[in-house]
């Protein structure tokens, strides 16, 4: 044997090991064993259906044999009874049909010819159940030597006269050896085709399977973009692929959100750094007083203090979209707190030349974290005045809504979003500036969206470029 025919045969034999474990392979067995096993309990039925139908035949005949007996007995004698038992079994057999007449003691004083039968014994219980019952009584005997079995027929003629009536059951032999041949043809046919018939079935069911397992296998290849086709037959593989599909839809947005973010983090921690580094760098390279290394050190603590707020930010939001933080809620009044930070974000307003007007009417009180409250109204005044030109107007007001929750609409006449980027404001980092020239992080919309879920609320938005957006925050009240 060539060394190419022994590795086509190590080949074939890893493949056929292999096959073993996969499920196709297991829903095939599962298929033709439950196949075979439901084949099997039916001809179990039939086979036992055959056989009692022929035994109760064998009874048949050898009751009516016993009682053409009886009747010849009755009118011509006991002799005549002999002379017809003798001729009948001549006439079937004698290897066939055997008579004995009895004595209730069991003597026998009559038979045809039993050289056949002289082993065939006389059973004591049978005809002690025959004078007790006196109805007839059936023995199956099964001898050694003997292939096939013997029905024997107990039946009082008269009162003192018991009838043995044997019968071989070569013809029940015969058919249910045939029967036993067939059944095992059938079975070895039958589990062959049960196999090629699951194997087929569980392929065909499992090819979407595999198309999904060999998408996966792309994707974890570094190939975001593949897709598992959908065959639109509408079955549960379908919907695999489909939800497969999505999730992998739903992956490549997280990472590339991620990669944004990541960029944007980067580019929001390399501006302090670098103005740090700067003012570092000209203080130690032309400062000559303590004043400039003060100032040095002044501005450094800044630029650290914006780099703590930015970190300590998003490990809230974190912390609080991850059910982690724990907020400490009280009974607080919401209208007061909204007409304090009011108050406090005038003096800004009125450096832009800007009107804000806050309107406020009857007390609605919340359950909630009044620190983190005050820093998302904060951070609403903060960008409706920032985005605000001079000569325009800000409208703080706190009302009830249709569903009886507390309203909080931010209202400005400022630049407005564009609806390429209305979807993104509340993303992380997110800014409408790609040059991110302006100051800020991109982290105070989020935030305020994830103190108002946290608080069992929301937060929307609408936006009309150059004319203005409305910013509505909801919140459960407390119903008095």
């Amino acid at each position: 044997m060539s060394h190419r025919d022994c590795h086509k045969i190590f080949s074939l034999k890893e493949n056929l090991l292999g096959m073993r474990h996969t499920l196709a392979f297991r829903l095939t067995l599962w298929y033709a064993g439950i196949f075979l096993g439901s084949s099997c309990i039916a001809f179990l039925f039939f086979y036992f259906l055959i056989t009692t139908m022929i035994r109760d035949r064998t009874d048949q005949d050898l009751l009516e044999e016993a009682r053409t007996l009886a009747s010849i007995r009755n009118i011509r004698g006991i002799e005549a009874a002999q002379q017809q038992a003798a001729f009948a079994a001549q006439a079937a057999g004698e290897k066939k049909i055997f008579f004995r007449f009895l004595y209730p003691t069991g003597v026998v004083f009559s038979s045809s010819n039993m050289s056949y039968w002289r082993d065939i014994d006389i059973q004591r219980k049978a005809i002690d159940q025959l004078l007790t019952d006196n109805r007839p009584v059936f023995d199956i005997i099964r001898t050694p030597d003997r292939r096939h079995r013997i029905r024997v027929l107990y039946v009082l003629l008269s009162p003192g006269v018991v009838l043995q009536l044997g019968q071989s059951m070569e013809n029940y032999t015969r058919v249910i050896e045939v029967f036993r041949k067939i059944f095992i043809a059938t079975m070895a046919i039958l589990f062959l085709l049960a196999a090629v018939v699951g194997w087929f079935m569980a392929r065909r069911a499992l090819a979407g399977v595999e198309k999904v397992t060999q998408t996966a296998r792309r994707i974890s290849n570094g190939s975001l973009q593949e897709r598992v086709p959908v065959e639109k037959r509408e079955d549960e593989i379908d919907q695999l692929a489909i939800t497969f599909n999505h999730m992998l839809d739903r992956i490549q947005t997280l990472v590339t959100g991620i990669k944004e973010m990541s960029d944007n983090i980067a580019h929001d921690l390399k501006s302090p750094i670098t103005r740090i580094r700067g003012l570092s760098e000209v203080s130690l390279t032309t400062g000559a007083s303590l004043a400039e290394f003060g100032e040095m050190a002044a501005s450094t603590i800044e630029e650290c203090d914006r780099l703590l707020d930015m970190i300590n930010t998003m490990l809230f939001m974190s912390k609080t979209e991850a059910g982690v933080d724990q907020l400490d809620r009280k009974e607080l009044d919401i209208t007061r707190v909204v007409s304090d930070a009011c108050d406090l974000f005038q003096s800004a307003a009125d450096d832009k030349a800007l009107t804000m007007v806050c309107h406020v009417g009857r007390s609605f009180r919340i359950f909630g974290d009044v620190r983190l409250i005050q820093r998302m109204i904060a951070n609403l005044l903060d960008n409706a005045i920032n985005y605000t030109p001079s000569g325009g107007r800000v409208d703080v007001t706190v009302f009830e809504n249709s569903h009886q929750q507390v309203a909080i609409a931010v209202k400005d006449t400022g630049l407005g979003i564009s609806e390429e980027n209305l979807p993104h404001i509340f993303e992380r980092f997110y800014r409408c500036d790609p040059s991110r020239s302006q100051n800020g992080t991109g982290l105070g919309l989020s935030f305020a969206r994830t103190v108002a879920r946290a608080h069992g609320g929301d937060i929307s938005v609408q936006s009309t470029p150059d004319r203005g957006s409305t910013f509505t925050v909801t919140l459960p009240a407390i119903v008095s």
